[in-house]
């Protein structure tokens, strides 16, 4: 079955009309974290005001991404290599560190999405008592892994990652997303 056009609907509670343009990040596998062939995508919201986490998860579904948890980012460095992975902050901010030890620090705010790419590196360094956030992969990627540097074979988390193909759709921004611009 085709998938559906993407709706704007979803985002009107998000972001608008329209999603902004992604930033994007790339980054270098250090030796102890993968990272990817792809950068990370952020979407600001520019809001920073609190986002009915549900309203994340309708863009998503929308979008193909089936919505899977709501929670926080671990305070340690890891990465999953067999699933992308949406986090969007529906409270709060935080700073995560992006790409291992000695990775990209990004400020996070409420009404923003990062899109990881499998293998990307990420560890919350400090946030609000408040933050909170809304996960998703991609429809057949729901099984994620959890990959700790040190504690995971590196050749064989990149052959996991070198075998993952790009979603077919931004789960943010539909088939005319940043995913589909800065991934193909």
């Amino acid at each position: 079955m085709p998938r559906q056009p993407h709706s704007t609907a979803p985002n009107a509670a998000v972001f608008g009309a329209q999603p902004p343009e992604p930033a994007t990040y790339r980054l270098d596998d250090d030796g102890r974290t993968p990272n990817g062939r792809w950068p990370v995508l952020h979407y600001r919201s520019g809001a920073a005001r609190a986002v009915d986490p549900a309203g994340f998860e309708r863009l998503f579904a929308a979008n193909g991404w089936p919505p899977q948890w709501r929670g926080g980012v671990f305070d340690f460095h890891h990465y999953h290599s067999v699933s992308h992975e949406a986090l969007a902050v529906h409270a709060g901010a935080a700073r995560l560190v992006l790409g291992g030890e000695a990775g990209r620090v990004v400020d996070l705010a409420a009404g923003d999405v990062l899109i990881l790419p499998a293998g990307t590196g990420h560890c919350r360094l400090s946030a609000t008592a408040d933050f909170g956030l809304a996960a998703a992969y991609p429809p057949d990627q729901q099984d994620w892994d959890l990959c700790r540097p040190g504690e995971t074979e590196p050749a064989a988390a990149r052959a996991r990652i070198a075998a993952l193909g790009v979603p077919a759709s931004d789960p943010v921004a539909g088939a005319a997303g940043g995913l589909v611009v800065h991934w193909r």
